[in-house]
Formats: structure tokens, C-alpha cells, sequence
């Protein structure tokens, strides 16, 4: 069996930490409970409700800022509510279909009408190969005309403050979305409230799953190094804390070069405050410190 230990205390509490949990864990396979026999360093994506297995960077409070398995900082707060909302431009598996089957009904008819077969065959492989590219085209004109994606999530977000007066949002745009930030109370990440505000901004799921399995909200607050034109992975890899004495140097250099790189850019950039205009004691400072790491406020390109 293998097992990890923690502590916010010492090595030697980590250790006896680690112990109990193997014996736990041996006591249950001898029972015939099916478990995983080695647990392995896996990062925050993976990490199952293990203890994120990132490098401490900063602290105030309960919050905490780590640096991740590539290289940029996050903040992670066990109780302030943070959510991501990814403007995905890929078209939906059934509209893909939908296209496909389409393409196939013309294929045949021209099949039918010109009496041959191959004819039908060709065009069905035409489909095959121009289905995805086609229903992105239709998926992306849709938005368009529908004010885009970022419209349509504002349009969430309003329906949502209409509908629950009492919240106040911070809105962040992102390279990739929006992120909102709830001010007028704290929240538990597996609070029902959190889940109902997830589904109705339409959050990204594994971003919600995450929140639940780690019981921390989370953000990025600096910038994703391929954006920046860092082509190199932060060593070793996997990214996962700690690494070995004698592989520090090289994971030093590279961070040097990713905070140079990263100075003139922001991770998001503040938008608007929507609802109550409740900004509550406790989540004020961790609003502050992630608007300063962030540069949200700093005319900067995001990345």
C-alpha cells in the first residue's frame, strides 16, 4: 500500500499522517473493500480530493495562492464563490450530427436519381469529412447572430441576479469566458446554492467537480504561459509539488524567465458589478488580493 500524508505542521505530523492512512486503507483492502493500492502524484485535474499538490506562493487567512502543474499562480479559497464560464467554440455533438445525417439523405437521393451506387458512397465519406467543419460554421454564425457568447452569458447572469436579488457578482473577462466572483456572503463549495449558480451560469463542469473534490473555490491569477510565448514546460514534469533538491535550479530558472515574460500581462480584466452592491467583510480582502494579482484593473492584454 502507499499512501500520502499532510500537514500544515511539520514533516513529522505529515509522516504519521501517511501511516494512518495506509493503515486504513490496508485494513479495508484485507476486508475486501477494492481500492487503489498506490496513490500517485497526480495534479489539481486529477487530484481526487486530495490535498492540491501545488507550491505555496502566498497566504492571507484561509486563502492561499500555489503555483500550478504549468507554471501560473491561482488563488484557492475555501469560501468565497468563484466560477469559470468557458466560451466553448466548438458545435455541439448533436449539431454535428445533425449536419451528418443531412449530407448522408442528400447523398442518397443524388444515389437515387443518378442510379449509382458509388455515388452515395462518395458523398457519405464527403459528409464524414466535412460534417465538423460545417456545423462549426452554422454554430458560430448562430452566435453571431445571437450577440455571441459573451452576450448570451450576460444574459445569464442578469437572469440570475433577477431572480436572486440578495446575490452581488464581480464579472471578469478571460481569455477564454467570463469569471464571476460572488461578494455579498461567503459560501461552502458543496452549499446546494453554489450547485444551483453553477448550473444556471452554466459553469464549467470540471471546474465545479473540482470545487466539490478539493471543497475550495479557485482562479487563476496570472497568465497561461503558452499565451505569453513560453514554448518550454515548467520542469520537471509533471508540475507537482514538491520536486526533489536537486531539480529546484531548473524549475527555478523557469520561473524567472515565466514572471519576466508574464510582468506586462493581465489573467483577466475587470468588467462590471451586477445585483445588490453587497460586498461582504470577509470576502473583501480576498476580492482585493485577487484583483491585484490578477491586474484585473491594469489596461493590459489578458492571457
Amino acid at each position: 500500500m502507499r499512501r500520502f500524508g499532510w500537514s500544515d505542521t511539520s514533516q513529522a505530523q505529515a509522516q504519521e499522517h501517511a501511516d494512518q492512512r495506509t493503515r486504513e486503507a490496508l485494513e479495508k483492502i484485507i476486508a475486501g473493500v477494492g481500492l487503489v493500492r498506490r496513490e500517485l502524484k497526480v495534479p489539481y485535474n486529477g487530484a481526487d480530493g486530495l490535498p492540491i499538490r501545488e507550491e505555496i506562493i502566498g497566504q492571507q487567512g484561509d486563502t492561499i495562492v500555489t503555483r500550478n502543474a504549468y507554471g501560473a499562480l491561482c488563488l484557492n479559497t475555501p469560501h468565497v464563490f468563484f466560477a469559470d464560464i468557458d466560451f466553448d467554440g466548438e458545435s455541439p455533438f448533436w449539431l454535428t450530427l445533425a449536419v451528418f445525417a443531412g449530407l448522408s439523405l442528400c447523398g442518397a437521393v443524388a444515389g437515387w436519381f443518378s442510379g449509382a451506387k458509388s455515388v452515395f458512397f462518395i458523398l457519405l465519406v464527403v459528409a464524414a469529412f466535412v460534417a465538423s467543419a460545417l456545423a462549426r460554421w452554422i454554430y458560430q454564425k448562430v452566435q453571431d447572430v445571437s450577440g455571441g457568447a459573451q452576450a448570451r452569458a450576460r444574459q445569464r447572469i442578469d437572469r440570475f441576479i433577477a431572480e436572486n436579488p440578495g446575490w452581488n457578482f464581480r464579472i471578469y473577462q478571460t481569455p477564454a469566458g467570463l469569471r464571476v466572483m460572488a461578494t455579498h456572503q461567503t459560501f461552502s463549495p458543496d452549499d446546494p446554492a453554489v450547485a444551483r449558480c453553477f448550473a444556471a451560469l452554466q459553469a464549467d463542469p470540471i471546474y465545479a467537480l473540482m470545487c466539490l473534490r478539493q471543497q475550495c473555490f479557485r482562479a487563476r491569477v496570472s497568465a497561461k504561459p503558452w499565451r505569453i510565448g513560453i514554448d518550454s514546460h515548467l520542469k520537471p514534469r509533471p508540475g507537482v509539488w514538491p520536486v526533489s533538491p536537486e531539480r529546484l535550479p531548473a524549475r527555478a530558472a523557469w520561473i524567472a524567465h515565466y514572471e519576466e515574460k508574464a510582468q506586462p500581462f493581465a489573467a483577466c480584466r475587470f468588467w462590471a458589478s451586477v445585483g445588490s452592491g453587497v460586498v461582504d467583510a470577509a470576502v473583501a480582502p480576498v476580492q482585493q488580493w485577487h484583483d491585484e494579482l490578477s491586474k484585473a484593473s491594469l489596461p493590459l492584454p489578458i492571457a
